[in-house]
């Protein structure tokens, strides 16, 4: 089977076993349009006996959405190509004749032994399988840049001790909040000494519980730190900001990967962020988001406060066979009573706000201190 397992999708879906094998038989029918990568599946619609799509080469977006700068349309193309590629790429016939119009390409039918049908069920999970095969658009997600402080000065070996440090806290925090009922769906790319964390889910709650997250994840980085000897517990900076981006799946030999790279304004910013931080800092980005059930905590300040609370109201949260109590913001924090935005200078000189998070929690009978202090 592929990499990208259509036995497993149609599992999650709640299909029936043959459901698979219609997706698999159309997996291969997709591979011989994709050709390694050189095409994207931009969107598609189902036929009585096959697919209707828009294949395009892979360049193609990327010259209708840089005309010349004079042009009026140019804003319109980019608005245009995020709405079609942006969440489902299941589209109705006519939706597809007039994108297919807009962009001056003509629509492509696959053909396949047996055709989806009409069952919501398997239209999803073909819809997730396709969506492998092209990029996607996400208006509004959380995401969090985790980075390596010093990274580069250490030996290989530790290094590696590193990075499989802090994706053990990654992977300590999930447990541990899905034992708690809080699960984040996260995915995750590697920046060579960090990640990119994101949650799979979208909308204001799964981006609160990746902020929850990742203060979990600090807290057990600290703790390890406090019972590490040498360097194979890295000191981490890290970055939260909501915002937009582009998702893509690499080719791997003759499949694309299950595994999702993301790239746009929220990583950028990210980046941007965490270049001149301190190690141990930890900067949130400047956004609005509004929770639906909190009114008022809108933007950054009030995301942390709602974190916070999250974490306080789970009993058995515990790190190290210890309970977590007495969470604290520090004076000038993100959440407290007075924050203070900090402005960023990058070496380009562009410019953009964030503000500082430093909190304080205890852990049995030790407080751990997370973040640096508020310039």
């Amino acid at each position: 089977m592929p990499p990208n397992s259509t036995i497993d999708l149609s599992a999650a879906h709640g299909l029936p076993k043959e459901a698979s094998h219609q997706l698999h038989q159309m997996e291969q029918a997709l591979r011989k349009h994709w050709r390694l990568g050189q095409n994207m599946i931009l969107c598609w619609a189902p036929d009585p006996n096959g697919l209707l799509t828009l294949v395009v080469p892979h360049y193609f977006l990327g010259n209708f959405t840089a005309l010349d700068s004079a042009s009026e349309h140019l804003l319109d193309n980019e608005r245009f190509i995020r709405d079609v590629i942006g969440g489902s790429r299941l589209k109705t016939n006519e939706q597809i004749f007039s994108i297919a119009k807009r962009l001056g390409v003509s629509t492509s039918f696959i053909k396949l032994d047996e055709p989806l049908g009409d069952d919501a069920a398997l239209l999803r999970a073909a819809d997730a399988v396709i969506s492998s095969y092209g990029i996607g658009y996400v208006e509004s997600r959380a995401v969090v840049l985790f980075d390596i402080a010093e990274f580069s000065l250490y030996s290989p070996f530790e290094q590696a001790s590193q990075l499989n440090s802090l994706s053990y806290s990654m992977n300590s925090a999930y447990n541990k909040l899905h034992r708690e009922g809080v699960d984040v769906n996260f995915a995750r790319t590697t920046t060579g000494d960090g990640y990119y964390v994101w949650n799979r889910d979208v909308g204001p709650f799964p981006d609160l519980d990746l902020l929850s997250f990742l203060l979990l994840v600090l807290i057990d980085n600290a703790a390890a730190r406090r019972e590490a000897s040498g360097h194979t517990v890295p000191v981490i900076r890290s970055a939260y900001h909501i915002g937009s981006h582009y998702e893509l799946f690499q080719a791997e030999g003759v499949n694309p990967t299950v595994f999702s790279y993301i790239v746009g304004d929220v990583t950028i910013k990210l980046a941007r962020m965490l270049a001149q931080a301190e190690a141990g800092q930890v900067l949130i980005g400047d956004f609005n988001a509004a929770l639906p059930d909190r009114p008022g905590l809108s933007d950054a300040n009030g995301f942390v406060r709602a974190a916070i609370d999250e974490l306080k109201e789970l009993p058995k949260l515990n790190i190290a066979g210890s309970p977590l109590q007495g969470f604290e913001l520090r004076s000038g924090s993100c959440g407290s009573s007075a924050p203070r935005a900090q402005r960023i200078v990058d070496k380009h000189g562009l410019e953009q706000t964030a503000t500082n998070l430093e909190f304080s929690v205890r852990n049995g009978d030790e407080t751990l201190l997370l973040g640096v202090p508020t310039q």
